[in-house]
């Protein structure tokens, strides 16, 4: 199983410090999470047959023809593979450690390319897979070239995966509305902007005939009761989604400038900054002896991820923690 953010319990366990004591950073998840209703009286007896209305609210809020629900974008991830022959699959790189670890597996012919080098890429695959804005770099990529790179693998029988998992305050960019389209298909997640990656909820936007097939795959009840409840009113809630984007946005330029004044030069989007670091793992044990909890990246991206503090005294905490470590 490959290494993720959010293991808090493991940084407590090394390091000998409460649970409670922890500011986690390491997920790039809103920490100004959705409130979500109480479940129906019957949702835990119920079977959760799928609602036709998740669907609907779902295609209306990520401005997509047909959308499938999921247990998680994850779910999709693991599953997308194992419904194609043996193929050429290109992986961006450094993305989503899980989309090359699974693509990897089920006889295809792996290869993960640095962004810079995707367009002389595309000739050569039968699959290309992108997280656009990039996890954990950010980087993007112009939904011009990529709809130009979508055609020119459909035409050959080809797909284009976009995973826009941090897409919900970048929405201009987003491929939903083209998913129709023969071999294009974009994964989008509940979990990130609404903080509510508990629900293990997300999307898959593409063509119907492949929705089926992606449905037949995973089988029946794989989105659960209260799941669908919460996200029905999450996705319709309009006024919290505007001042939501408007409040992630100044909170990103927040963190950017903090980083800035301390001498790190970092990228990213609304809910996370990155950078490579040099000194990325005397810096991941400087924050974790302070009760902060980020993500190190050791390997394809050698680096730090820091996601948004929660509150007041988490960024003051967080301030603290860059000022010593400026003078380590």
């Amino acid at each position: 199983m490959l290494e993720h953010g959010g293991n808090l319990r493991d940084a407590a366990r090394e390091y000998g410090r409460p649970l409670e004591d922890w500011i986690d950073l390491s997920t790039g998840i809103n920490p100004h999470w959705y409130a979500a209703p109480a479940p129906n009286a019957n949702a835990w007896h119920r079977l959760p047959e799928a609602d036709p209305a998740l669907a609907a609210a779902a295609c209306a809020y990520y401005d997509a023809p047909a959308m499938l629900p999921v247990a998680g974008t994850q779910a999709a991830i693991q599953a997308l593979p194992r419904l194609r022959a043996p193929s050429r699959v290109v992986v961006a790189a450094p993305s989503y450690a899980e989309h090359a670890h699974h693509w990897g597996q089920h006889g295809h012919q792996l290869r993960q390319v640095p962004y810079a080098q995707l367009a002389d890429a595309v000739d050569r695959c039968d699959v290309l897979v992108v997280c656009n804005p990039n996890n954990p770099t950010g980087e993007r990529i112009a939904p011009e070239l990529l709809l130009e790179w979508a055609d020119k693998l459909a035409a050959r029988g080809g797909w284009l995966v976009v995973d826009e998992a941090f897409g919900d305050t970048e929405s201009c960019a987003s491929l939903g509305s083209h998913s129709a389209r023969p071999g294009l298909i974009v994964l989008r997640s509940a979990g990130k902007f609404f903080g509510l990656a508990g629900l293990r909820l997300g999307f898959v936007a593409a063509h119907p005939a492949l929705l089926a097939q992606l449905a037949d795959l995973l089988g029946p009840w794989t989105v659960s009761g209260p799941a669908q409840h919460v996200a029905l009113a999450a996705l319709a809630d309009t006024h919290w989604q505007d001042a939501m984007r408007e409040r992630l946005r100044g909170e990103g330029k927040r963190l950017r400038q903090l980083l800035a004044a301390h001498g790190i030069a970092s990228s990213g989007t609304a809910l996370f900054q990155w950078w490579p670091e040099e000194r990325a793992e005397a810096f991941w044990r400087h924050m974790a002896e302070s009760g902060i909890w980020v993500r190190l990246f050791r390997h394809a991206a050698h680096g730090i991820r820091l996601g948004l503090p929660p509150d007041e005294h988490a960024w003051l905490r967080l301030q603290q923690a860059l000022t010593t470590w400026k003078h380590i």
